[in-house]
């Protein structure tokens, strides 16, 4: 499975590292009830791809975190860097987001 993933304002306090699964970069997701509207864009995500074992460092030592896909969001859950507890799904696909103080 590939990721596509894009770290914005690398080595500062606003470090950002954007992480999505690559077949629904583009996409728009909206939940009507919840007036959700969410765009896996190429802007904030990226265009360079990786595998699980390339990025989950960067992920596992991020400050803040954002994290949209089934496959990507799964692997964090597994590896013990999200509680399922705090994933939202936006039509049937997960997001997560992990801040560290």
């Amino acid at each position: 499975m590939a990721f596509t993933a894009k770290i914005h304002g690398k080595d500062t306090s606003r470090e950002i590292i954007a992480v999505c699964d690559s077949e629904i970069l583009g996409k728009t997701l909206v939940d009507k009830e919840r007036e959700i509207e969410f765009t896996v864009s190429k802007d904030f995500y990226g265009s360079e791809n990786f595998e699980w074992d390339e990025i989950a460092n960067s992920i596992s030592n991020g400050r803040n975190v954002n994290l949209v896909g089934n496959e990507i969001v799964d692997l964090a859950i597994k590896n013990g860097l999200v509680d399922s507890k705090s994933v939202i799904e936006i039509e049937g696909v997960k997001h997560a987001q992990i801040y560290s103080m």
